[in-house]
């Protein structure tokens, strides 16, 4: 199996939070700003059980290609899900949740991809 790159991973990522439906999702490059990861994955979902779907695909769609997240939290509550990929982690958001906490914003200096079903 082919190593994948963070950028991989993280597109991967994005492409399984799309496929559910997921909304707003976009990647934020943080190699030159950040030591904690190369890159963050955000994408919104309607509810909880619609944040849990989403999560859900990203875990399996990225275990099938060989990749196991060290680390996730928040699924128990469905408000916010992190998936640590150690150069990748993935929030997963209810759209409310998202607009409070404000990553996009707290990481404004990250270059940005915007990922769509087009």
């Amino acid at each position: 199996m082919k190593e994948l790159s963070a950028l991989d991973i993280a597109r991967t990522a994005g492409r399984l939070a799309l496929s559910k439906k997921g909304f707003d999702v976009k990647i934020l490059d943080l190699k030159s700003i950040s030591p904690v990861c190369d890159y963050f994955v955000i994408a919104s979902g309607e509810a909880d059980v619609h944040v849990k779907a989403i999560a859900d695909a990203i875990d399996e769609g990225l275990h099938r290609v060989g990749q196991k997240p060290t680390h996730m939290e928040g699924y128990a509550e469905g408000n916010w899900i992190l998936l640590d990929y150690i150069d990748v982690v993935v929030h997963v958001f209810r759209e409310s949740t998202r607009r409070f906490f404000a990553l996009e914003k707290l990481w404004g200096d990250a270059g940005t991809e915007e990922l769509t079903d087009a």
